[in-house]
């Protein structure tokens, strides 16, 4: 019994739809880094603050994060008005001035864990707390978008 006129399968044709697939995949990840499509994704900032509503006070605290020691600025906007937070840099290091709500932390070099940003102008309805954070590699981001 011979049965050598049939040898050839399937698997040269899979072999070849393998190998066209790799050069698709190969090419793709090649234009990608080639035409800079991978330059502009940024990474997110870990960073936590939380708000709440006394009266006719807007109270935020902040609480740190992963990336508290890059934070330069806390910029909080609720009912009308905005305040900031901020570490601002001098020949000494960083301070956080008293107008930000926080007193007696000017040998730190960053935000307190825990510095209280207060605001008036609160009503009775759910108001609208935004607060952005400005990074010391000048960065961006939202950290809080919350109705109390």
């Amino acid at each position: 019994m011979n049965f050598r006129e049939n040898e050839e399968a399937v698997s040269p044709v899979i072999g070849v739809i393998l190998m066209v697939a790799i050069t698709v995949i190969l090419a793709a990840v090649i234009a990608a880094f080639v035409f800079g499509m991978t330059g502009n994704v940024g990474t997110t900032k870990t960073v936590a603050v939380t708000a709440s509503q006394n009266g006719n006070d807007f109270v935020v605290t902040y609480h740190g994060g992963a990336d508290a020691g890059t934070l330069h600025l806390l910029k909080v906007t609720a009912g009308g008005n905005t305040k900031y937070c901020y570490a601002s840099e001098t020949d000494t290091g960083y301070t956080v001035p008293a107008d930000a709500g926080t007193t007696g932390h000017e040998e730190d070099k960053k935000i307190p864990l825990g510095a209280v940003i207060e605001l008036s102008g609160a009503t009775a309805q759910r108001d609208h707390v935004l607060v952005v954070g400005y990074f010391m590699d000048g960065s961006e981001q939202v950290i809080l978008d919350n109705y109390v």
